[in-house]
């Protein structure tokens, strides 16, 4: 997260931030100390767990503009619309499948290649916690940096391996060495829906 937050804050004040040199209020001129804060306040919302919940939701247009970020709608440009578009379907067509391909232009090559997985691992990692009703699994603690051991058990009671402690009931995990307080409620459901069972 810290890296994510170190990305986003330096290509903003590279790129997006780079012609910004006035205040659209104000009319003073903008300091890089002020352009970094800035970048530094959109990754930290851009990475706020609490508010977007999952990794894997989608961060609509009104959601920066709500950040206060100048956005460029580009489906109001039909011609930047329509190149968008077809470099999308390429990029799913390339990536998205499993073949060998090879691209060359007149500057770069860029070759892929996937070895085809039957069935795939996140269906062996189902079937393994649903055989077993229970997994294992680290948790590093954002402030110190240790790593714990947890155990979730679904449907019923089972033993907690050595070293493990079992998935806090209230969702809320202590970290033995330093006591900072980690929200697990997310994790649950994730946890349930690999399993098909109820985190007990």
């Amino acid at each position: 997260m810290k890296f994510a937050k170190k990305l986003v804050t330096d290509w903003l004040v590279q790129y997006k931030f780079r012609n910004w040199t006035i205040h659209s209020g104000a009319g003073t001129a903008v300091t890089g100390d002020e352009r970094r804060a800035r970048a530094k306040e959109i990754a930290d919302q851009l990475c706020d767990h609490r508010f977007w919940l999952t990794h894997g939701r989608s961060i609509k247009m009104d959601d920066l503009k709500r950040m206060r970020l100048l956005v460029t709608d580009y489906s109001q440009s039909g011609e930047l619309a329509d190149a968008i578009g077809r470099y999308y379907a390429l990029l799913q067509m390339s990536f998205a499948t499993n073949l060998y391909k090879i691209y060359e232009t007149v500057d770069s090559q860029i070759l892929k290649f996937v070895v085809p997985q039957v069935p795939p691992p996140k269906q062996i990692l189902a079937q393994q916690i649903q055989a077993a009703n229970m997994i294992p699994f680290e948790l590093h603690c954002d402030n110190c940096k240790s790593a714990s051991k947890l155990q979730a058990n679904f449907g019923t009671p089972q033993p907690i391996l050595p070293g493990h402690v079992p998935f806090p009931k209230d969702n809320k995990f202590r970290c033995p060495h330093c006591g900072t307080e980690h929200d697990l409620i997310d994790a649950r459901p994730q946890l349930e829906a690999q399993a098909k069972k109820p985190v007990v």
